[in-house]
């Protein structure tokens, strides 16, 4: 099922010309993840008193459309554990009905010093685990 979150393209969010900076489509998405992952209930705080936190090891990107000061953009992401720590993101950026930024994320689940450890037992559910 995809996830929708909505975002408000601020001053703060362009370049001189009035268009989104390249670099603030990762800062939305992100916000998106972590929007999908506090309302899955898991709580990251906790996970990092005992010492487990996501890191992204990868990301793909597409920009394929821009966005300028003012406008309403909808982030649409879809998600799937793989393998024992890893967790997958899909995400676009929308301009009403136009993808105009694609990427796929990857996360890792690590101790805090920095070894993969398996995903939490909310996530692992969502493919049967």
């Amino acid at each position: 099922m995809a996830h929708e979150f909505p975002v408000t393209v601020y001053y703060e969010d362009t370049d001189m010309a009035g268009i989104v900076y390249y670099a603030n489509y990762l800062r939305f998405i992100e916000r998106a993840r972590s929007e999908i992952v506090e309302e899955l209930g898991v709580d990251q705080r906790a996970m990092r008193a005992e010492g487990i936190v996501f890191a992204v090891t990868r990301v793909e990107a597409d920009y394929i459309g821009s966005a300028r000061l003012g406008d309403r953009l909808t982030v649409v992401t879809t998600h799937e554990p793989v393998g024992a720590v890893r967790w997958v993101f899909d995400q676009e950026v929308r301009l009403g009905d136009k993808t105009i930024f694609r990427a796929k994320v990857t996360a890792a689940c690590m101790s805090t010093e920095g070894r993969p450890t398996r995903l939490p037992a909310k996530i692992r559910a969502l493919r049967g685990d």
